[in-house]
């Protein structure tokens, strides 16, 4: 619903500044900076240091995670021999 309004202002405001005339292109770009950045700030997107840094962590807590699955494995098997052992 947000993205046709978005879409619509664009337009809207880059006809009125080219009918305006050729004289105004900074203005132009300033204005569609502007729609531009309030549309992103919108769709909640993140920066790429801050994806970066997430992706880190993700990486981080994957490699915690196979070692915690690896020393639960070695445990599980332990226990399962100690239990063979007594039987």
């Amino acid at each position: 619903m947000a993205k046709p309004d978005f879409i619509s202002q664009l337009a809207q405001q880059a006809g009125k500044l080219i009918n305006s005339g050729p004289e105004i292109q900074s203005d132009i770009e300033e204005k569609v900076q502007v729609l531009l950045q309030g549309g992103f700030s919108r769709l909640n997107m993140v920066s790429r240091d801050e994806f970066d840094a997430q992706v880190a962590v993700l990486n981080r807590t994957r490699s915690k995670l196979e070692a915690l699955e690896k020393q639960l494995a070695e445990l599980t098997a332990q226990i399962e021999s100690q239990s063979a052992d007594k039987i």
